[in-house]
């Protein structure tokens, strides 16, 4: 009879040596930080500043009451000394062309209190947020 001699067991695996590092990072690095985003006009003053003298409503153009269009329109103006919108840029689109004009266009009418800086009347950015909603018909 022949006895069957178990295989020898192999030596357990030498832990491998243990690497201490003495690097700045150690610490896992963060991840990058997103970009920051774009800067606003430096002298922007808050909207609140700038109160409307007669603010009209846009009228909500044909085609997008048709096509069931809504959104919203930030606008970013500028105002002039006298309260006249000087520039107007559409900020945020309401995804519709049609929407956007119609802001830019009713913008055009609409008079401001300029900015008052120091006693004196300055020019001065307004973001104007304009919704377009078809339940306010």
């Amino acid at each position: 009879i022949q006895q069957v001699k178990p295989p020898p067991t192999p030596p357990p695996p030498a832990p491998p040596p243990s690497v201490e590092e003495h690097s700045a990072n150690a610490v896992a690095a963060a991840p990058p930080a997103p970009p920051a985003p774009p800067a606003p006009p430096a002298d922007i003053t808050a909207s609140q500043d700038i109160s409307y003298n007669s603010r009209i409503q846009p009228k909500y153009p044909p085609q997008a009451i048709r096509q069931r269009h809504e959104g919203t329109v930030t606008l970013m103006i500028l105002v002039g000394v006298d309260g006249s919108p000087k520039d107007i840029k559409v900020e945020a689109s309401s995804g519709y062309r049609e929407l956007d004009q119609a802001a830019i266009e009713t913008a055009r009418k609409w008079r401001f209190n300029p900015n008052i800086r120091n006693g004196q009347k300055t020019e001065g950015y307004v973001r104007v947020p304009i919704n377009f909603n078809l339940n306010q018909l």
